[in-house]
């Protein structure tokens, strides 16, 4: 097609066809993408913005991949991807609260751990969360009794070739929601936080990566599978339908925290993907609960 050939031609070295893309998630395993774009200026998507709508092809932006399940095989969809003066982290006082300025691209453990270290608190709970500011805007990322909803005041987005500015009422942010929609690319975030004493921000920090240490599975895993529903915890009515340690070929359900799955190396994604509905079918068999999953999806069915 003219339109990915303009795009290859324009993009350069910012632009790869086949990009296996799997392999770059936290569950590593999973197929690739027609193209994966990456941006690392506003300048760069002014430029190739125009090319990567010509494809017709789905625009998905990814992170760092940590709640993402790519389909094994190769899918018709366009991939980008944040770096350079899109990842940047800046703050600075501003009367009785700071101002934090971040680059989608950035990641939210990194910017928990620089915030505390310098008395800037309120956002602890963050590194807790192996995402970046984009990924974590378009689901309102959170844990350990707080979320990016508690101090957003406005996230940079773009969307069908426009860039503006979405106030945090405008993101409806919800309990891992936001009226963030296919296609829509977080290019930058503002927050607004607290000064603080650093030590005791920086113990907070140590607090919560003990915390997932003692709790949560290492090992290839995209986090939380399922959402808590209302008044419940999603592990419990896991363990509950006996899922605990239910393996299905290459994918296992942890056996230490049960709304964790862990995926073999060079298994398959195919194999994470019917656990996950093994484990929803028997949860809501066993409790008339319907879990939903808190994972985002190429492929499966649901491919953009």
């Amino acid at each position: 097609m003219r339109a990915y050939d303009d795009l290859v031609a324009h993009g350069g070295d910012r632009v790869q066809e086949h990009a296996p893309l799997g392999e770059r998630t936290t569950y590593r395993v999973g197929g690739s993408v027609r193209f994966l774009v990456t941006l690392s200026s506003l300048g760069d998507l002014e430029e190739l913005g125009p090319l990567m709508i010509d494809t017709g092809l789905g625009i998905v932006s990814v992170g760092n991949g940590s709640n993402l399940l790519v389909e094994d095989g190769e899918h018709d969809v366009l991939v980008v991807h944040l770096t350079g003066e899109l990842a940047t982290l800046s703050w600075r006082d501003e009367r009785d609260r700071v101002v934090v300025d971040a680059g989608a691209g950035h990641d939210m453990p990194i910017a928990a751990r620089r915030l505390a270290n310098d008395g800037v608190v309120g956002f602890e709970w963050a590194v807790g969360v192996p995402g970046t500011f984009g990924g974590g805007v378009a689901m309102n990322a959170g844990g350990h009794g707080g979320d990016l909803a508690d101090s957003l005041e406005h996230a940079t987005v773009w969307r069908d070739g426009e860039i503006r500015t979405w106030t945090k009422e405008q993101l409806r942010l919800g309990y891992r929601t936001s009226a963030l929609g296919v296609g829509d690319i977080v290019l930058a975030v503002r927050l607004h936080l607290a000064r603080g004493d650093a030590a005791e921000a920086d113990a907070r920090v140590r607090d919560v990566v003990r915390w997932r240490r003692e709790h949560q599975p290492g090992g290839a895993n995209a986090g939380s599978v399922f959402r808590n529903p209302p008044n419940d915890h999603a592990a419990r009515l896991i363990e509950a339908a006996k899922c605990k340690g239910l393996r299905y070929a290459s994918a296992r359900v942890s056996d230490k925290h049960a709304n964790f799955i862990q995926a073999d190396a060079h298994g398959r994604s195919d194999d994470v993907f019917t656990l996950m509905s093994l484990v929803r079918d028997r949860v809501e068999e066993d409790s008339g609960v319907t879990l939903i999953s808190e994972h985002r999806f190429i492929g499966f069915g649901v491919t953009p």
